[in-house]
């Protein structure tokens, strides 16, 4: 057994193939990852969007772990609904959790870790953008991770919320597991190439094109200075 190296935290591949005892886990840990990257706050530094694209690519063994099914397509569709289930749970927690804590944290004071201020920049962009907000944050790391909680804090209406909770999982797990799956296949029919000996290069090609739009929001974005956050927590004063 190869030694364990806290990088291979870091790979989706670790969790992906990890085996306890020599039983294979693999799809459990890809299903609490979903929920934790999406329902904790612990969970943004997960790999979230690489993790179901490889996913896809392995979807038979994963799938084989639960039970065996001849096909194909079968096992890539019900995996895609598992990942999309445990999207939408780990959202809704995410949601009560911000749900619960927003009188805390729109009364606690601002450290290092913690501004203010941000919560009323997501209130506006919540009203600004609505339903759409919870969508494509779903398709953007370390965002995903904050939004339902902060959808929680800003008391977006929860049936709402809902209904957009289970249209952004399912689009994020159906998009990605049926790209790495079905890429892999054309890449091997295709031009025989085995996708599953270049996982490094999709995983960095993935973190690269996930990031840009963090990247370049950051860039542009308007910041907020501590004397508007004060304004703000005045115009929101039902907060």
């Amino acid at each position: 057994m190869d030694s364990f190296h806290w990088t291979q935290l870091l790979n989706p591949e670790f969790y992906i193939n990890l085996e306890i005892g020599g039983v294979p886990v693999g799809i459990y840990v890809v299903l609490f990852i979903v929920f934790a990257e999406t329902g904790l706050f612990a969970g943004f530094f997960l790999p979230g969007d690489s993790l179901l694209f490889l996913a896809g690519i392995y979807s038979g063994e994963l799938m084989g772990t639960l039970f065996n099914i001849e096909s194909d397509f079968l096992n890539v569709v019900i995996l895609a609904l598992l990942v999309a289930g445990a999207g939408i749970v780990g959202n809704t927690f995410g949601y009560w959790f911000g749900a619960k804590s927003g009188n805390y944290l729109y009364n606690k004071k601002d450290t290092f870790w913690f501004k203010k201020k941000y919560l009323y920049q997501s209130h506006d962009f919540f009203e600004k953008h609505g339903g759409r907000a919870i969508v494509f944050a779903r398709f953007l790391p370390i965002i995903r991770t904050f939004a339902p909680i902060i959808a929680g804090i800003v008391k977006m209406d929860r049936k709402k919320f809902m209904v957009y909770n289970i249209i952004s999982s399912i689009l994020w797990a159906f998009t990605l597991i049926f790209s790495g799956h079905y890429l892999y296949e054309l890449f091997l029919a295709k031009l025989n190439i085995d996708l599953k000996s270049y996982i490094e290069y999709i995983i960095l090609i993935i973190i690269a094109v996930t990031t840009v739009p963090l990247v370049l929001n950051a860039l542009k974005g308007k910041k907020v200075t501590e004397k508007e956050a004060e304004e703000e927590a005045e115009k929101h004063g039902d907060f």
